[in-house]
């Protein structure tokens, strides 16, 4: 059923700031999408209002056919664990828990960690850090504490996974290797993968592109096949 945003406005501020304006999108299930335009255009916080992290000022957006803005708290924050995935330009990882243990967080709120270690030993043998499963964040490189944070988006088997400039801290040789993870969810899993990009290459990398502009769409452009 995928994500439909209808008439999507957002402002910050008062006086307000407009920035997103009268943003129409529908996202089938299982594309990949790369979010991209000059820095204040308004993709990162189209993303944020698309993931339900932040509410539209006005409009409505459904995902998988449901209402998330006029969800009740409580609802939606059970639905966004339960559905999505979440990566940013920084990884958020926590200091005092090793590798499996962060990864393992999302498990924990439900009491799952024993059900889901097996596929959490999966994701980091997948990312190339089995051999670091017992290391704390700052044994780890740059590049294997964003992996491992992509591996802790993944625990839950969401259905759409939101990356928020996931390479932007990153260098060419481990930013590839994350986009070719984002990209092999969608393409081997099906999952829903909406990213923001500052880097022209690795738009390119998505199916489909979308270009902001003052917060509006100028462009989005599917891949012929």
């Amino acid at each position: 059923m995928g994500i439909v945003a209808k008439n999507i406005n957002k402002s910050f501020g008062a006086p307000a700031i407009q920035v997103l304006s009268d943003i129409s999108l529908e996202i089938r299930d299982g594309e990949f999408i790369s979010l991209t335009g000059r820095s204040g255009a308004g993709k990162s916080t189209l993303l944020y209002v698309l993931s339900s992290l932040d509410n539209p000022s006005d409009g409505s957006i459904e995902i998988s056919g449901q209402d998330v803005t006029k969800m009740p708290s409580e609802e939606l924050y059970r639905f966004r664990n339960q559905k999505m995935g979440f990566v940013f330009q920084f990884h958020y990882l926590i200091a005092e828990l090793t590798a499996i243990q962060n990864v393992l967080m999302p498990a924990m709120k439900y009491k799952e960690e024993k059900k889901r270690r097996f596929r959490a030993v999966e994701l980091l043998e997948q990312f190339g850090l089995k051999d670091k499963i017992d290391r704390y964040p700052r044994q780890l490189s740059g590049g294997e504490q964003q992996r491992l944070a992509i591996a802790r988006s993944l625990i839950m088997g969401p259905q759409y996974l939101f990356a928020d400039e996931p390479t932007g801290s990153l260098d060419t040789v481990n930013a590839e290797i994350v986009m070719n993870i984002l990209r092999d969810c969608s393409l081997k899993q099906g999952m829903t993968v909406i990213m923001v990009t500052h880097d022209p290459d690795f738009s390119k990398m998505a199916p489909r592109q979308i270009r902001l502009a003052d917060g509006r769409i100028v462009s989005d452009e599917k891949e012929v096949k």
